[in-house]
């Protein structure tokens, strides 16, 4: 199987901080991180593009940082807010390009986990 798996999500108070850990079975060119809160379209958050470029959401830049180590991406997560509560999903971009990578856009991604959930309370 190609599902990614996430870890590390739990509940903290705003301005705590988490690690998220996502795991893939191959090699991926673009790995993103999503998040989607209860009534809101699935959103990207963070994005690393073979592991030497990292793109980020307006909402989070300076806040969340993304990283890969093989297989492993990470997402580390300051200063969280209420705002940023979701269940957070990793997946591989279906294209190879940096386009792709940097444009966050859900329906080019795939091999979705099963998400961790995120809940930060003010």
């Amino acid at each position: 199987q190609d599902q990614m798996v996430e870890s590390g999500g739990g509940s903290v108070q705003t301005g705590g901080s988490l690690r998220l850990s996502c795991k893939g079975t191959r090699d991926r060119a673009c790995v993103g991180w999503f998040r989607q809160a209860p009534g809101k379209e699935r959103e990207g958050v963070a994005s690393s593009y073979f592991a030497g470029r990292q793109y980020y959401s307006e909402s989070v830049k300076g806040r969340f940082s993304i990283s890969q180590n093989a297989r492993l991406v990470y997402l580390q997560m300051n200063n969280l807010k209420p705002e940023d509560t979701a269940m957070y999903y990793c997946a591989a971009a279906f294209s190879g390009a940096d386009s792709t990578c940097r444009d966050l856009l859900p329906t080019h991604f795939g091999d979705w986990g099963q998400g961790t959930q995120v809940t930060v309370s003010s």
